[in-house]
């Protein structure tokens, strides 16, 4: 089963994405964080920067766009095809409430009549691939029913499932009743996103559901870089120690890449402290070393306190 890295804006840009691939690799498929879709397409130069071939040499790259403007997107996708993209990924996923109020990302699913009229013009109009990053439903669970109908009109390349509704963000439990559905009832491929911390999670996956292909795992790969790579016998293929001293040489390099391409420091550590929020909690004791990371904004002392954690705690297998 293939492995691809979920998008998480703010984190898994340009940089993140190959330096994780430098360090960890194990990836088959990334996918770019949304791209925010304008009258005239991608306007962002910050965005178009994120997806350029030439900064994703060893990437496989999905661009992920986020709208509910037909023409916004086919125009966004005619650029991306210029640049050589055979596929687009269309984001019905975000629960912000920044992107939901404007009927966009999860915010969409809340109107399937016009869903269903988007998807059906850009499937008619499209000349590449198209797949699509969804949530099971606005409010109920139950929403994912008409949702799957819908998206069953239409050859989708991929139908990625995150079973929570919007209004369950992150926080609530995952609906593996749902998922089952769509694995019975889809016409399409499907992948099963949400939720995968640990390599038992992936095996779980890959026996409940033999038929799919890929898998996709976000938030567990930025807590816990590297915890896919295994060995051919299913152990593990580096100790604790080892783990740490390459956690500690992609953090660092993470850290530099940063540097090169932002205008002051402080940026830079911002960026790092993001990705600390999700990974200090898979150390032990790292209250004390979090809450200094987080509170720095002097680079002399955020790597003081990143070392002294490394130093003092130990990774939780």
């Amino acid at each position: 089963m293939r492995i691809t890295f979920a998008p998480l804006e703010g984190i898994t840009g340009y940089i993140y994405r190959n330096t994780y691939q430098e360090y960890y690799g194990g990836i088959d498929r990334y996918y770019s964080p949304f791209l925010v879709t304008r009258d005239r397409g991608i306007m962002k130069k910050k965005e178009l920067r994120d997806i350029l071939p030439e900064n994703n040499l060893n990437i496989d790259l999905v661009p992920q766009l986020l709208t509910n403007k037909t023409e916004n997107f086919l125009q966004a996708a005619a650029q991306l095809k210029e640049l050589g993209y055979r596929e687009i990924n269309l984001n019905l996923g975000c629960p912000s409430g920044t992107v939901v109020s404007k009927g966009r990302g999860a915010g969409f699913l809340d109107q399937p009549e016009k869903l269903q009229s988007f998807l059906e013009e850009i499937f008619q109009k499209a000349d590449y691939a198209i797949s699509i990053k969804t949530r099971i439903g606005m409010y109920e669970p139950e929403e994912f029913h008409r949702l799957l109908a819908i998206y069953n009109e239409y050859p989708i390349r991929e139908l990625i499932i995150h079973p929570r509704t919007r209004q369950e963000f992150y926080k609530e439990k995952i609906h593996p009743e749902i998922f089952k559905y769509a694995y019975e009832h889809s016409k399409n491929p499907i992948t099963f996103n949400g939720e995968i911390r640990s390599l038992q999670a992936v095996t779980a996956l890959e026996k409940e559901y033999p038929a799919m292909k890929n898998i996709m795992i976000g938030r567990g790969l930025i807590a816990k870089p590297g915890f896919i790579m295994q060995a051919a016998d299913g152990s593990l293929t580096e100790n604790r120690t080892r783990s740490k001293k390459r956690l500690k040489e992609f953090l660092d390099c993470l850290l530099e890449e940063y540097r090169k391409v932002m205008s002051a420091d402080i940026h830079a550590l911002f960026k790092m402290k993001e990705i600390w929020i999700y990974m200090a909690p898979y150390f032990t004791n790292y209250e004390k070393y979090l809450k200094k990371i987080k509170k720095t904004d002097k680079l002399m002392e955020y790597r003081a306190s990143v070392s002294s954690l490394m130093t003092n705690e130990d990774i939780i297998e």
